[in-house]
């Protein structure tokens, strides 16, 4: 009889064909052009759920993008369930002009599947669906109970799902959540990640005169919302990189030496990362290395401004209005809301004279910390053990998953982060890619990851 491996390796370039129709939808949740799109998406997913053989397989509605379930309980009440957690929805792809290949056209190219989405999080979520099918279709019995909860709105910081959680409690109980959105620490380096920073994104706008002024008539005389934003802006951090909002800091939980140790044996190459970035050098908080700076400690980044004419040649205006997008990443205990406020004060109090500034809140989530010796943990490391052949490292990651934070809040469980790609796969930029030797080990970690969750169980 063929086993769950037996399954994944036979059907390899089944599940490729599989994974890039998928990846051909445009599903681009934060515009509303693609909203088909997106739920076609949903619907594809719906069907290859339905199609291995799980059970309950529904896609709930929302007042927003819909939301896919699946289960397959027939281990028993007495086994730990898992809830597995992944989203469909992508990142607009611009700029278009960068990507090598069309983004929505999967391509293969030195072992490398080319698309937006395959890495985040089509790929990654997909992974997992395969591992289930390669036990329900060779009959070997899953030795866990499994829930699927496969969102669309992750992207524009997933709305819709907080609220289905709480109204859904009892349907979506579990023991574990397994989540694949975030990245290996290197190639070939099996890791898990336990900890991820919070988010907490705003958008500052700056406004002057009533209308676009000629800058030969009024500059001097009047006050310029680009100049008094750029002046905002140089405020918000010092020389060393150090931000300085009042209480920004207050509430962050220092790194212990046990975690700095761990920092400094994680195999990381300062001049490679350089290099690999195109930099002189690196840059950030003063007194800490670069993987504590972008995964253990807070930080502050412009994402985007704008003001004043920028099409081709020379337009002599003032601009009436300026305005700039800004995200924290932010750590224990740092709360969201708490830093909006402060941050919102700070501009309110460093405003140039002769503008008025709006300061309005985007969206945020919750840094997370999962304790190491969680028993779901260390099947995951032993899982990743057996398929790369050398010990699953722990290292805490700089990007956020606010869904991850709502897991143990309302469903009262701890979230397993096994990532499956890598940091340098361009996820939200032009040439997103995903190595097709992750994706098929992927779907064999997975695969071993619930052969093994039981013998791991407290």
């Amino acid at each position: 009889m063929s086993t769950p491996l037996d399954y994944l390796n036979e059907h390899q370039e089944t599940f490729k064909e599989e994974l890039f129709k998928l990846l051909r939808i445009p599903s681009i949740s934060a515009d509303p052009a693609h909203k088909e799109d997106v739920h076609s998406a949903a619907k594809y997913v719906a069907g290859q759920l339905e199609r291995i053989g799980l059970n309950n397989v529904s896609i709930e509605e929302t007042d927003g993008h819909p939301i896919v379930l699946a289960e397959h309980l027939e281990a028993g009440p007495d086994k730990p369930t898992v809830l597995i957690y992944g989203h469909y929805d992508v990142q607009p792809p611009d700029p278009l002009d960068e990507w090598k290949t069309p983004p929505f056209e999967p391509t293969v190219r030195d072992g490398k599947i080319y698309a937006r989405g395959a890495s985040d999080d089509k790929g990654q979520s997909f992974a997992h669906i395969k591992a289930i099918e390669s036990f329900l279709k060779t009959g070997t019995e899953l030795p866990v109970n499994v829930k699927f909860i496969i969102e669309g709105e992750e992207e524009i910081g997933s709305p819709s799902l907080v609220p289905f959680l709480a109204a859904n409690k009892e349907r979506l109980a579990c023991d574990m959540v397994l989540v694949s959105d975030t990245a290996m620490f290197a190639k070939d380096t099996p890791s898990i990640t336990y900890g991820l920073r919070g988010l907490m994104y705003l958008e500052v706008t700056v406004t002057g005169p009533n209308r676009d002024l000629h800058s030969g008539v009024y500059g001097g005389g009047v006050q310029n919302p680009v100049n008094a934003l750029c002046e905002m802006i140089a405020k918000l951090k010092d020389e060393n990189g150090v931000v300085q909002i009042p209480g920004f800091y207050d509430n962050v939980r220092p790194l212990t030496e046990k975690e700095r140790e761990a920092y400094a044996q994680l195999p990381f190459d300062q001049e490679a990362y350089n290099k690999e970035l195109d930099i002189d050098e690196a840059f950030g908080e003063k007194g800490y290395s670069t993987l504590e700076r972008v995964s253990g400690r807070p930080s502050l980044d412009v994402n985007g401004i704008w003001g004043g004419y920028q099409g081709e040649g020379a337009k002599t205006v003032l601009p009436g209005k300026a305005g700039a997008k800004i995200s924290t990443r932010l750590v224990p205990d740092q709360e969201p809301k708490e830093i909006f406020h402060l941050i919102d004060a700070y501009m309110q109090e460093i405003k140039p004279p002769g503008v008025r500034i709006d300061v309005r809140e985007h969206h945020g989530g919750h840094p997370v910390l999962v304790d190491l010796d969680f028993y779901g943990l260390k099947a995951a490391a032993a899982a990743f053990e057996d398929v790369y052949g050398k010990q699953a490292l722990f290292s805490r990651e700089g990007g956020s998953i606010p869904i991850v934070a709502d897991f143990a809040k309302t469903l009262n469980a701890t979230t397993i982060l096994m990532g499956l790609g890598l940091n340098s796969d361009s996820i939200h930029s032009p040439n997103e890619h995903f190595h097709l030797k992750d994706f098929e080990r992927g779907m064999k970690t997975s695969a071993r990851f619930f052969e093994l969750l039981g013998d791991y169980v407290e």
